[in-house]
């Protein structure tokens, strides 16, 4: 994938198995979000191919960076939870007793159905992205990226963030690709780690990306190619 003439995304191969939870890291301009915008179908692959086996890009849960402008935006949580079931509704955009009973649902399992009718723009930072994490719950339960989930967020609330959608993960069985700038959190969280330099640096499980000089780069210590 490139802009322009600048390749930003080159020579990766890697694939996500059911049940995963990827973890891409690597510093900035690595190409971490352009690949996220491949997999969303934003940027068609300038050579090769993204394969989805048994799942359509309409079966995606995105949960992107925020900026401060989506921050204010003025709709109650449960307008914003809700407007997740649009992607599977082609030209019917209307929603039905079944999309608003799945906003009921992700709202509660993620502990906030209290907040339903709140302004979102006046939750906490930590309360905003459990909203969207629902939002994205409703589009499908099967594939979530995550474009740095936590950013922005105080310790208690990335912690909390972490841990639920682990649950996710873990409990129902819910695919992850997650991209963080946080490395400690990507490889006690993650079950795969993709580090990527424009090109994959290495892709395999988590415990074992712990002993490899790009990990220590990552953490501040030397790395020597």
């Amino acid at each position: 994938m490139h802009y322009d003439s600048i390749n930003a995304v080159c020579h990766v191969d890697f694939s996500v198995e059911e049940g995963d939870y990827l973890c891409v890291v690597g510093e900035n301009g690595s190409g971490k979000s352009t690949l996220m915008k491949g997999l969303l179908g934003l940027l068609p692959p300038s050579h090769g191919k993204v394969i989805f086996s048994g799942l359509s890009q309409n079966e995606i849960g995105y949960l992107p960076q925020q900026t401060q402008v989506q921050r204010d935006f003025p709709a109650s949580v449960q307008e914003v939870v809700l407007s997740g079931c649009l992607g599977g509704k082609g030209l019917h955009p209307f929603y039905t007793k079944k999309d608003r009973a799945r906003a009921d649902e992700a709202l509660a399992l993620l502990g906030i159905a209290e907040l339903k009718k709140r302004s979102y723009r006046e939750l906490s930072g930590g309360q905003q992205q459990r909203v969207l994490l629902a939002r994205a719950l409703c589009a499908t339960e099967k594939l979530l990226l995550l474009d740095e989930p936590a950013a922005g967020l105080d310790p208690v609330a990335t912690a909390e963030l972490y841990q639920m959608i682990r649950d996710l993960n873990r409990q129902r069985g819910v695919t992850v690709i997650m991209v963080s700038h946080d490395i400690k959190n990507a490889v006690e969280y993650g079950t795969k780690i993709l580090h990527m330099a424009t090109q994959v640096v290495f892709f395999g499980d988590a415990a074992a990306y712990k002993e490899t000089p790009a990990y220590l780069h990552l953490l501040g210590g030397a790395y020597h190619d």
